[in-house]
């Protein structure tokens, strides 16, 4: 999972950033990008390592991707913030709620319209091309793809009432428009860069459509840099229940609809993303394609459930391990070992 932080100029962008990853960038070289990959926290994990007493503990990761200084390119409508995104699954929309010397207060509501006003001018302005060159085609006697041209006036009907296609979650996620990366369709994580002590979030109808999260990115920048029982005692202080990163990361879960499933050995234990509503049968061929190919069953159990246990044989004992089928929908907690015969 890649998820693209952008913003307005002054929003906070790059200290969110530093907050998230624990990384202090060159302020001299904002011109490039920046790339963070940053191990997912989870309990499950730590106890499931500590169970099996693996050679090798691997967590899932999440990855935060900063753009270069944002500059509008001399030939092109987007920006370079905007086009070096374009490929993420999500974004992360940072907006100022802190006040900076010699600025006005800060206006949540408008800066968040600003910008994601211009995610949906952009798309508007791609999808009116191609519906121009479709009814080209048309008129050429070519044969068009019915679908998409249905698909892409959909969109830019939602678009015309003021509204992202991501409200439309059949409609971000249409098969016909997977080529076409618009912004204004991907997942938005909402992220308030409140002042230290500011807890709340703000308010306006265009945020109850929204998931939302608050950062005190300032002072999570400091103590990302601390050492853990520093950190704990800022957290105390300022009233937060876990850091930036922490909080951030599960925001970003919920947003994609993401889970985790774990395969556990004596070489390994690892853990695996996949949305929810993902078949044993794709959770398998995220793992590898052989095994997606050769899949037979998969032994399941949950996580609960082999805590409870105590251990694996105590489980198998008990007849808590249980053979699932391709369609059997993956939970998140599954303990997965899959049975495959590739010839």
């Amino acid at each position: 999972m890649k998820l693209g932080i952008i913003g307005l100029p002054k929003s906070g962008k790059r200290t969110v950033f530093e907050a998230l990853s624990g990384q202090r960038t060159d302020a001299s070289n904002r011109n490039e990008p920046s790339l963070a990959m940053i191990r997912v926290p989870d309990l499950r994990v730590d106890r499931l390592s500590a169970m099996f007493q693996p050679k090798k503990t691997t967590y899932a990761q999440v990855e935060y991707f900063l753009p270069a200084k944002a500059a509008a390119k001399p030939d092109a409508k987007e920006s370079v913030q905007l086009a070096s995104v374009r490929d993420c699954d999500a974004l992360l929309h940072v907006v100022r709620n802190f006040r900076r010397y010699g600025t006005e207060a800060p206006n949540p509501d408008v800066d968040f319209r600003q910008l994601d006003g211009e995610l949906m001018l952009v798309d508007q302005i791609s999808i009116e091309k191609r519906l121009e060159r479709i009814e080209a085609d048309r008129k050429r006697g070519k044969k068009i793809d019915a679908e998409e041209m249905d698909a892409l006036s959909a969109c830019h009907a939602l678009l015309d009432r003021g509204e992202p296609i991501r409200r439309d979650e059949g409609l971000a996620r249409h098969p016909s428009l997977r080529g076409f990366a618009f912004f204004s369709a991907k997942p938005m994580l909402v992220v308030f860069n409140n002042e230290d002590d500011n807890d709340a979030m703000p308010q306006a109808a265009c945020f109850e459509k929204e998931c939302c999260a608050v950062v005190k990115a300032k002072l999570e920048q400091e103590m990302a840099g601390m050492d853990p029982e520093e950190a704990a005692v800022f957290l105390s202080e300022f009233h937060l229940t876990a850091s930036a990163t922490d909080r951030v990361i599960a925001a970003s879960y919920r947003l994609m609809g993401l889970i985790s499933f774990f395969t556990v050995g004596e070489d390994e234990v690892k853990a695996w993303t996949v949305t929810r509503s993902t078949v044993a049968l794709d959770a398998a061929g995220v793992i590898h394609s052989d095994i997606r190919k050769g899949f037979i069953r998969a032994e399941v159990i949950g996580y609960e459930e082999l805590m409870d246990a105590g251990s694996f044989a105590e489980a198998r004992k008990k007849g808590l391990v249980r053979l699932e089928g391709k369609t059997y929908e993956i939970q998140d907690g599954d303990i997965v070992h899959f049975r495959f015969n590739v010839g």
